[in-house]
């Protein structure tokens, strides 16, 4: 009788969610053709064909497809009966800036969920630079943020580019002064802008200031004022106003993932972070 085994059954739920041998033997701390190795394993068990490989991707099969829903319930079973009727938790504690935790939010955690049913996630939404400073204390497994000045290390998830965003009907003339909506210090995108515009003589005030993204947001769609913001995570109906009004560019920003975590679980589940946020952000 062939029987599954469970690293092996592992490493395929980790290539289904990373489309990526290499990533998934980086999560496993282990070579490409180890897994690959796993993976012919369990197809000669199964007696199917489990994922295509291609020199861009590799994708699941439609045996592939529904054998993953059996996997899960097979890993998650055999965590329950390693630790009793309760798994031992793990708590992954993750950091994302608020200018970075744009619509990728809710498919990472969707992905994430599906990771493992004994990692607990602990998200913290805050300033770029707070999040490091808490990172760089140890309070932190990991942080996606906004990088910072010279800061070396991290693996950069994408390149946003910055617009000035307002209601449709939001009017300004230049020689007026225009109406600004950003968060509170310290936050770095507020600190360019105020940068660029001091800069270009552009007179403006603080109309709006506010404690997260989402209420900035909401204040330049009602139309009180425009809203420096990352074009991934501008909300359809807003419109980037910068150009009509000649205003100064707002220069790109990278997104960075810095972690500091030795648990294979862990670096599993930062590594389907990693995938699905090149994934959805190259998507927009």
């Amino acid at each position: 009788m062939n029987a599954l085994d469970i690293p092996t059954v592992q490493a395929f739920l980790l290539v289904a969610e990373l489309q990526s041998f290499t990533r998934t033997a980086e999560a496993l701390g282990t070579t490409q053709a180890a897994v690959s190795m796993k993976l012919q394993r369990l197809e000669a068990t199964l007696g199917k064909r489990l994922v295509e490989r291609s020199p861009r991707a590799v994708r699941l099969t439609a045996d592939g497809a529904a054998f993953q829903d059996n996997a899960r319930a097979l890993i998650a079973a055999h965590d329950r009966a390693l630790s009793g009727s309760t798994p031992v938790s793990q708590q992954l504690t993750l950091g994302i800036s608020d200018h970075a935790a744009g619509p990728e939010l809710v498919p990472i955690l969707e992905k994430l969920r599906g990771a493992s049913s004994s990692l607990t996630l602990a998200v913290t939404i805050e300033f770029s630079r707070t999040l490091l400073d808490a990172f760089d204390g140890g309070e932190l497994d990991a942080v996606v943020v906004r990088q910072e000045g010279s800061r070396r290390g991290g693996e950069t998830l994408c390149t946003d580019d910055f617009g000035w965003f307002a209601s449709p009907g939001f009017h300004w003339a230049k020689g007026d002064t225009l109406r600004v909506a950003t968060l509170a210090s310290p936050c770095g995108v507020r600190a360019t802008a105020a940068r660029v515009l001091d800069k270009a003589r552009v007179k403006w005030t603080e109309a709006f200031i506010g404690g997260g993204v989402s209420a900035v947001v909401a204040a330049a769609a009602a139309g009180l004022a425009v809203a420096p913001l990352a074009k991934r995570i501008a909300p359809a109906g807003m419109i980037d106003v910068g150009p009509a009004f000649g205003l100064p560019r707002l220069s790109a920003s990278k997104v960075m993932l810095y972690s500091r975590v030795s648990d294979a679980s862990k670096r599993a589940a930062l590594r389907i972070l990693a995938a699905t946020f090149r994934k959805e952000a190259g998507a927009r």
